[in-house]
């Protein structure tokens, strides 16, 4: 059984959908992998109350008052994430850009989900980016985390068509329903030793 830990900086709907695909249901019969630890660098994060009452560990370590030195504050958010002794590490709506130093400890079994068919809009703003650019479809991916921001190995990709009216909003809450879908499906691959992508539309 691999032990995931999955960091968040909000509500973590991420977050939920992966704890549920590892603990409730049919769909968590067989599953290789399962949740250690849920944490967060706000302690009034949202998803962290909604993960202890699932029954999953949870810490907080406030990126605040570190300011602009990352490193002192990953070397704090690692001593819970070190104790919980994870295989794999999951970033669900975790805002927080990580140095080098931090993803290189990983390397090979940290994934990430972004708001958009990557290489295609790194960074923030996707559907937004997407809509102005004309784009037929949009979506989201799941990729290996690398030092480089929104890049990595894919592992996954959703594709969600652009409609006629969209906004920003309407088109963001179509992905995200598809990241729900996409990111259990990758993990659960994953955490089985498969690392070809998983493709939804």
């Amino acid at each position: 059984m691999k032990r995931v830990a999955i960091l968040i900086s909000g509500g973590g709907s991420n977050m939920i959908r992966l704890v549920e695909s590892m603990t409730q249901g049919p769909e968590a019969e067989g599953h290789p992998a399962g949740p250690v630890l849920v944490a967060s660098n706000d302690p009034a994060a949202p998803g962290l109350a909604r993960a202890a009452a699932m029954g999953v560990p949870v810490a907080a370590v406030d990126h605040r008052p570190f300011g602009r030195d990352r490193a002192a504050f990953e070397a704090e958010l690692l001593k819970p994430i070190l104790a919980a002794r994870p295989d794999i590490l999951c970033l669900a709506g975790f805002m927080r850009v990580l140095t080098p130093g931090f993803v290189q400890r990983f390397e090979g079994r940290m994934l990430n989900i972004h708001p958009s068919l990557l290489p295609k809009y790194p960074g923030l703003h996707t559907h937004a980016r997407a809509l102005e650019a004309g784009d037929a479809e949009a979506g989201c991916t799941v990729h290996e985390v690398t030092a480089a921001l929104d890049d990595g190995p894919l592992l996954g990709q959703a594709r969600v068509p652009v409609e006629p009216g969209d906004t920003a909003a309407t088109l963001a809450a179509r992905v995200l329903a598809m990241e729900h879908r996409l990111y259990p499906a990758v993990l659960r691959r994953y955490a089985a030793g498969d690392r070809r992508p998983v493709l939804l539309s």
